[in-house]
């Protein structure tokens, strides 16, 4: 019997909710497909030298057959995902999930299938993102003046932070903690998740409860290798991306929660800002929308609701 090896590559720490439903998904390929598979899960590429940046090109070459990665790293692939790159469009999980378990996201995985080496095999939630920094608390956009911040691989990202008085820096995940505590970034933006479990709070004593962007991770796999597979392995390898998929979503809703706890208020200020204060910030981030709106066109912000 010949074994199918399985690699999945991430790049976070083990307790992230994308590892743990990365290893879920692991779980249920041996429960269903026991000794026909080995599943060995890479949790983060970085401590083996690589950058986040490189888990695309390791699936699309076979190195790795799985990894989950932001949506920014298809947008180019497939443009309709740079909707998910703009200012407080998303609005609510539930808006968001409809319209890429919908039409919106079926557009986008035929580009994503037709256009790279991958397959896509679910949008994972990235979460809401906030702004951290270590100089003073941000609750206006004049606070952001002058202040460098680490950014995506993302133009439109840079946009808005330059938007809103940053100096917008792109670095790979790897870089940036690398170098966060020193004086290369005064700011970031990332989910509570990310600020916690790559150590930010350490270093960032401010984090201000923005939620300016939603983002998505996309889950795939290297198209060939999964048309290699006896059909079953691939019902099966379908059949647990959808449960771990969902499994993922379940506990993205509740990590917020769950970081804030952890935070020790001696050590972190956290910002929560009013509705005036929000407001001010989608004032200043509207330039970027309108631009997007009549590039993007209508339609694709009408499945948000946007």
């Amino acid at each position: 019997m010949t074994v199918i090896a399985l690699k999945f590559g991430g790049y976070q720490e083990p307790a992230s909710i994308h590892n743990q439903a990365a290893g879920r998904f692991g779980e249920l390929l041996k429960k269903t497909l026991g000794d026909r598979v080995s599943f060995e899960l890479i949790g983060s590429v970085l401590k083996i030298g690589r950058g986040s940046g490189d888990l695309v090109p390791m699936v699309e070459s076979g190195e790795l057959t799985f990894c989950y990665m932001s949506t920014v790293r298809f947008s180019k692939a497939a443009p309709e995902l740079q909707l998910l790159e703009l200012p407080f469009v998303v609005k609510d999980r539930a808006s968001v999930f409809k319209a890429l378990d919908g039409e919106l996201g079926e557009i986008a995985r035929r580009n994503i299938d037709s256009k790279t080496k991958c397959r896509l095999l679910g949008y994972w939630d990235n979460g809401f993102r906030y702004l951290s920094n270590r100089v003073h608390p941000i609750r206006k956009p004049e606070d952001c003046r002058g202040m460098r911040i680490r950014t995506q691989m993302s133009d439109l990202h840079g946009e808005l932070f330059r938007t809103l008085g940053f100096e917008p820096i792109k670095c790979d995940i790897k870089d940036f903690v690398e170098q966060v505590s020193g004086d290369r970034f005064q700011a970031q933006d990332n989910p509570l998740t990310n600020i916690y479990n790559f150590g930010v709070h350490n270093h960032h004593r401010y984090i201000t409860l923005t939620a300016h962007f939603w983002g998505a991770s996309a889950f795939v796999c290297n198209a060939a290798q999964f048309r290699s597979w006896p059909r079953d392995v691939q019902v099966a390898v379908d059949a647990a991306a959808k449960e771990a998929t969902a499994r993922q979503r379940q506990l993205a809703a509740v990590e917020d929660a769950e970081i804030m706890k952890k935070l020790d208020p001696a050590k972190n200020e956290v910002i929560e800002l009013t509705d005036a204060e929000r407001g001010a910030f989608r004032e200043a981030a509207q330039p970027v929308l309108d631009k997007y709106r009549k590039q993007l066109g209508p339609k694709l912000f009408a499945y948000l609701g946007a």
